[in-house]
């Protein structure tokens, strides 16, 4: 299992289908990379990215609807 590539783009500049997609790839590699691979802190720090990405995409369209 090889490690996922950057997106093409910035987090914030990413469909949400593609943030989606981003973050089941880095949780399909943390599954698979052992845990004591040097790797994993690079994926679990990617992942991080992606979750608050979209916790804050979440947050924005709960206050735009109000």
């Amino acid at each position: 299992m090889t490690t996922p590539d950057p997106p093409p783009h910035p987090l914030p500049a990413l469909t949400t289908y593609e943030l989606t997609g981003y973050g089941r790839d880095l949780e399909h590699a943390l599954s698979a990379i052992p845990g004591t691979a040097p790797v994993r802190t690079l994926l679990r720090t990617r992942l991080a990215e992606v979750l608050a990405e979209q916790e804050a995409r979440t947050r924005l369209r709960d206050t735009s609807g109000r």
